[in-house]
């Protein structure tokens, strides 16, 4: 068995999809699967499909690219590089636009395809990262927009809490759906996809809020993880360990808590500080901070403390834990969403889908 591993569970992937897109279809709201997290695997996004997604979702076009023949609608969840105009025209059938000269340029590739391509125009509600700011701006640029050819306005969406921590609210998502029915108006649209941001609004359907105008969110990490992301908390009748990542002790030692000799800088540049705690058990197990963050795993056996590691160890206190750990044992570990996200981009994590 090769080592170290990300084990994902297919079965509580599509559990959890299947309990949030239930929730969400009782407000009228349609999910789009946000596939990032593990670069676009065709296998994790089947369970979404299988889930009850509508749509599959993501940040980078060469993730989407994987998903090619899946007939459901894909959506380019960051705002497209003009550079890539071509193939988000190609690959996508939806993207998230902000700046009227990326649009043209999909405007202007989308009629070299001879293929039509739809957009969702981004505003932003206060979180301060892509969108319009100001109203008047986002008027004059549909102006241009309607102009053009090939391209086609059907959407309004924000996104809150990634960057700004800003909560989604009924204030700042009522702004979003009176904005829409402005559009709406004052320029003959049908807009058919107002969409409320990702797993930090869902704290409001769990409240029993229903989001009137609102129909559609990107999730991902309520998916993978089964919480929502405003508070932090699990969501009921969803898994929290469908991903685990798995290493390989590699050493076991007793040696004492604080470094003998003079003190300088880490491997990172850093100067280290240390507790002196005495003689423990010291586990090394074969991975890094080229593969992971260490303040992004979480130890399943909980007599386990992580101390740190370098570039391709991961150094563990076993002193407390009641598993007598030989070398060449198997450690778990559960992940938070950014754990998740490195080491499904590490080359050197292998993925074991089952």
């Amino acid at each position: 068995m090769a080592y170290p591993k990300i084990e994902v569970d297919l079965s509580k992937i599509k559990h959890n999809t299947a309990t949030l897109v239930k929730l969400c279809n009782k407000y009228g709201i349609r999910v789009a699967g946000v596939t990032k997290v593990f670069c676009g695997n065709a296998e994790i996004a089947r369970a979404y499909l299988d889930g009850g997604v509508s749509y599959l979702a993501d940040s980078r076009i060469e993730n989407l690219i994987k998903l090619k023949d899946f007939k459901v609608p894909k959506i380019l969840l960051r705002l497209p590089m003009i550079s890539e105009a071509e193939r988000v025209v190609e690959y996508t059938d939806i993207s998230l636009n902000s700046e009227l000269a990326t649009i043209k340029a999909l405007s202007k590739a989308a009629k070299e395809k001879e293929r039509n391509h739809k957009i969702i125009l981004m505003f932003d509600l206060g979180d301060l990262r892509e969108g319009y700011f100001k109203e008047e701006d986002l008027f004059t640029d549909i102006e241009e927009i309607l102009k053009l050819e090939n391209v086609e306005v059907i959407g309004l969406g924000t996104n809150l809490t990634c960057y700004g921590g800003v909560i989604p609210s009924e204030e700042n998502l009522g702004r979003l759906v009176n904005l829409a029915k402005k559009i709406e108006e004052d320029y003959r649209l049908k807009l058919e996809i107002i969409s409320g941001g990702n797993s930090s609004t869902l704290h409001m359907l769990i409240d029993g809020k229903k989001l009137e105008g609102i129909n559609q969110l990107r999730l991902g990490e309520s998916i993978v993880l089964g919480r929502e992301t405003a508070f932090g908390n699990r969501i009921e009748n969803t898994h929290d360990d469908a991903f685990q990542l798995v290493v390989e002790i590699i050493e076991i030692k007793d040696k004492p808590s604080v470094p003998v000799g003079e003190i300088g800088m880490d491997a990172f540049g850093k100067v280290p500080t240390f507790e002196d705690r005495g003689i423990r058990k010291r586990i090394i197990c074969a991975i890094g901070k080229q593969d992971i963050d260490f303040d992004s795993i979480l130890p399943m056996d909980e007599g386990i403390k992580i101390l740190g590691g370098s570039s391709d160890h991961l150094i563990l206190d076993g002193t407390e834990s009641n598993i007598d750990y030989k070398v060449g044992d198997e450690i778990r570990f559960k992940l938070t969403y950014g754990g998740i996200l490195r080491a499904m981009t590490s080359e050197y994590v292998k993925k074991v889908i089952r």
